[in-house]
């Protein structure tokens, strides 16, 4: 089967608009990214990023796992969208709210008596209560409709990044830029809500049934989206209390920079999940469907960080001055974990379709304390390259290494291992 036959028309369509809004995103975030970078220098950098962690780190309690699996309910049972909407959207505001209760309790303790950081990581952590209306990004995803999710991405980036060119025109405080993660969600469930009245949207309704059942099949990634987050949440996290908030500036400038081009393997990701999803009852299809896409994600993402590697240096010296040269190192070693980290995303629609969601708790939680012990050893040494490292190689365990010790996950791995070695893939 020949590439360019790969995606149906309306799944090109789709991936389109995906493509064409996190482009828009991408310019804006990395331009005026790049601006805040420069102006608040590697300390105050890093402590946006730290509080960033904190939101990071409770992500998987505010989603409750939900989006792992709600494209798979509504496929399933269309009837009752509105139901599962609704349901989704009150679990997850409850989530939402002691979430940010449990960050500032964390902060008050790891950070006591550091006034200005308190205040930053409430301002970012709040963010997370508006998050939760994009539950109506997936009802959208499963139509295959995106298109509606990028417009808000886009009038919503456009907004903050006003809000940002204000900040550095008028020379704001720190606080002032933690507010605009909380505006950006603020404004994409806004737009997300008025697009999905327009579209007829199913009315909300909320049962015990359905939220039971979407409970009971994403609880399992709870626990595994814990564990991710402590695993990615780490690294910043221990920076910052081992060494110091310009050390996290560092590392963040070279996950920034890693992070321009992304949303390409997101978008297709995305588009072709419920694809993949609805091809399962055909496994040859199935099983081919998912290399393609293992394949893709792979070799994109070598290809890029294979340029990351040799032009880290002049890269980082040219886009974020002097200040940040130290940033180089780590994106050397953290452009390649891009490739691991997504091949972990694409597998989802297979860990869903064979109902395998138990298994995800026990890759994690190894994967967790491989990357605390790791971190605890090679930050002291190598500072955000260790981090970078230790990183990597929790990602490469978690997807490959971890997942062929357990026998019902050994076939997703032998998938990925044909993927890469482009074997029987077209």
């Amino acid at each position: 089967m020949k590439i360019k036959n790969l995606l149906n028309s309306k799944v090109t369509r789709n991936a389109s608009w995906i493509i064409a809004g996190r482009v828009y995103h991408m310019v804006l975030a990395f331009v005026v990214g790049l601006l805040t970078a420069r102006y608040l220098g590697p300390n105050n950098y890093g402590l946006i990023n730290y509080a960033a962690t904190y939101t990071s780190f409770f992500a998987s309690f505010c989603t409750l796992g939900i989006n792992s699996v709600i494209v798979k309910n509504f496929v399933d049972h269309p009837d009752e969208e509105g139901e599962t909407v609704g349901s989704a959207i009150i679990l997850r505001t409850i989530s939402s709210v002691l979430s940010v209760v449990m960050m500032m309790c964390i902060t008050f303790i790891a950070d006591n008596g550091e006034k200005t950081t308190n205040i930053v990581v409430f301002l970012c952590g709040i963010g997370v209560i508006f998050q939760v209306m994009d539950t109506l990004d997936y009802w959208f995803q499963s139509r295959l409709e995106s298109k509606y999710s990028a417009f808000a991405t886009v009038i919503s980036y456009t907004v903050v990044s006003i809000y940002k060119v204000w900040l550095l025109v008028t020379g704001k405080s720190v606080e002032w830029f933690a507010v605009s993660t909380s505006i950006d969600y603020l404004v994409v469930a806004i737009i997300l809500l008025i697009v999905y009245k327009k579209r007829n949207g199913p009315r909300f309704s909320c049962s015990m049934r359905k939220a039971k059942e979407l409970f009971k099949s994403s609880y399992h990634f709870i626990l595994a989206g814990l564990m991710v987050s402590i695993y990615g949440s780490t690294d910043k996290f221990m920076l910052k209390q081992l060494l110091n908030e310009a050390e996290v500036g560092y590392y963040s400038t070279a996950v920034s920079l890693c992070n321009t081009w992304v949303f390409l393997l997101t978008a297709i990701i995305d588009s072709l999940y419920p694809v993949i999803l609805q091809s399962f009852n055909n496994k040859e299809l199935f099983e081919r469907k998912n290399k393609q896409l293992y394949s893709i994600v792979f070799y994109i993402s070598v290809s890029v960080s294979i340029l990351f590697s040799v032009l880290a240096t002049p890269v980082v010296r040219i886009l974020y001055g002097k200040a940040y040269i130290a940033a180089a190192a780590p994106l050397r070693i953290i452009t390649w974990y891009t490739a691991f980290s997504y091949l972990g995303v694409a597998r989802n629609a297979w860990i869903v379709s064979y109902n395998k969601q138990n298994y995800l708790k026990y890759l994690y939680i190894g994967a967790a304390i491989t990357n605390v012990v790791l971190n605890v050893i090679m930050i002291p040494l190598w500072g955000a390259s260790g981090a970078a490292f230790a990183s990597l190689l929790t990602q490469i365990s978690t997807i490959l290494v971890f997942p062929a010790l357990i026998k019902d996950l050994r076939p997703n791995v032998k998938l990925m291992v044909d993927a890469i070695l482009l074997k029987k893939v077209f």
